[in-house]
């Protein structure tokens, strides 16, 4: 017996047969062969003189530009919703059984416009009575006068006192009391009967009819007791637009106008919710004289000009108050400007082709650019593409290219 590797490799006794044994001797052989042919490999690889050298790869390809010049203003931007400068509650001043709706919901009213009638019959009447009150008082204080100049008359010739004067003097004033007191009546009587008919106070949307014909309504001419509100009206040329500014805004605006004059000082662009763009202007008239101590601003108002009527009470828009005249500024695609925590910078290419990181200020963005406020000069080359294959002080190739400001642009800069 003889100890033997098994065909597994393992150190085993294994019985001494001429079939095993022939067979180990020819792993054995061929493990060895292995084992040469891997080794004289290496070793051409290592010392041979055919070794292909390691190439460095080429520098990353990108594109680089100037930075554009633009003469842009500074701006504040803020969220504002519509609503009417005019808005009215329609209440009858008189009650009665309302008979008539004269318009349908959410027309355009103009001023003066019958809206709704109340049933006048009982107003006639009291009216009628008022006529003839006051027909019976002027007939009285005519017998009054009459009575005074007879009084007057005997008085001068020595057939009357003095005391018939004066009575007669009373009973004349007091039948022009009576006189003046019917007046008021047809006059209040009259009054009644033109509120049965309810117009439009001025032009606008209509809302929705709020009672049905048939139902009996109440009124008030003061507005203090029980009325029935019939529906409301809202003016639509112009509109105002209301927004808060926040302190920080506030200040900054404050700043700005010092001094300033002309339109520059209260114009505003707004952008309402569906358009592209700010295509509309207004006036800022109004700002309030606190700050709200729980939100930390302030409230403004806009008056923006509605002559095509699209702009409705109760919707969105986006506003843009100027804070300074266009002056020169430079702009870079937004994609160019990284964040560094804190910091924002660009990578500016020399003339070693060498790319170099460098700190700027930023701005906001205007026709899809970002504005750069300080940190670049004109003539700097910034990488505008391929920024991700760039690292800092790494060799570039650099190929020119256009930052551009078109018009789809200016669009989707104005939703920003």
């Amino acid at each position: 017996m003889e100890n033997q590797l098994d065909p597994a490799g393992l150190g085993v006794d294994a019985p001494d047969t001429p079939a095993k044994s022939r067979s180990a001797r020819w792993i054995g052989k061929g493990v060895a062969g292995a084992v040469l042919v891997a080794v004289s490999a290496t070793a051409f690889y290592l010392h041979g003189s055919g070794a292909a050298p390691v190439v460095a790869p080429p520098p990353p390809s990108v594109t680089i530009s100037a930075p554009l010049q633009r003469d842009i203003e500074d701006r504040l931007g803020f969220l504002g919703q519509f609503s009417a400068v005019n808005r009215v509650e329609l209440r009858a001043q008189v009650g009665g059984t309302l008979t008539q709706i004269h318009f349908k919901d959410g027309d355009i009213v103009h001023q003066g416009d019958l809206l709704f009638e109340i049933d006048p019959e009982p107003y006639r009447i009291k009216l009628s009575e008022a006529s003839a009150e006051l027909a019976s008082a002027n007939a009285r204080l005519a017998l009054a006068t009459r009575q005074l100049a007879r009084a007057q008359e005997l008085q001068r010739s020595e057939a009357g006192t003095v005391e018939n004067v004066d009575q007669s003097v009373a009973e004349q004033r007091a039948a022009q009391a009576a006189v003046d007191r019917a007046n008021a009546l047809v006059r209040d009587a009259r009054f009644d009967l033109d509120r049965c008919r309810i117009t439009a106070p001025f032009t606008g949307r209509i809302g929705t009819h709020l009672v049905s014909a048939g139902n009996l309504i109440s009124g008030s001419r003061a507005g203090s007791g029980p009325t029935t509100l019939l529906a409301t009206i809202v003016s639509l040329d112009p509109v105002y637009l209301d927004f808060d500014i926040s302190e920080n805004d506030y200040a900054a605006f404050q700043r700005s106008r010092a001094g300033q004059q002309g339109p520059l000082a209260d114009t505003v662009n707004i952008s309402p919710t569906g358009d592209s763009g700010f295509t509309r202007t207004g006036k800022l008239d109004f700002i309030d004289n606190t700050l709200d101590r729980s939100s930390g601003t302030i409230h403004a108002r806009a008056t923006i000009p509605n002559r095509d009527l699209s702009l409705t009470p109760g919707g969105f828009a986006r506003v843009r108050l100027a804070t300074t005249a266009p002056q020169p500024a430079l702009l870079v695609p937004d994609a160019a400007v990284l964040d560094d925590q804190t910091d924002h910078m660009v990578y500016v290419v020399g003339a070693d082709d060498v790319a170099t990181p460098r700190k700027v200020q930023v701005g906001d963005l205007r026709g899809g650019l970002r504005v750069i406020r300080s940190g670049l000069a004109p003539t700097d080359r910034v990488v505008i593409d391929g920024i991700p294959s760039v690292h800092p002080g790494s060799k570039i190739s650099p190929r020119s290219g256009t930052i551009r400001f078109t018009a789809e642009q200016v669009a989707e800069g104005a939703k920003s």
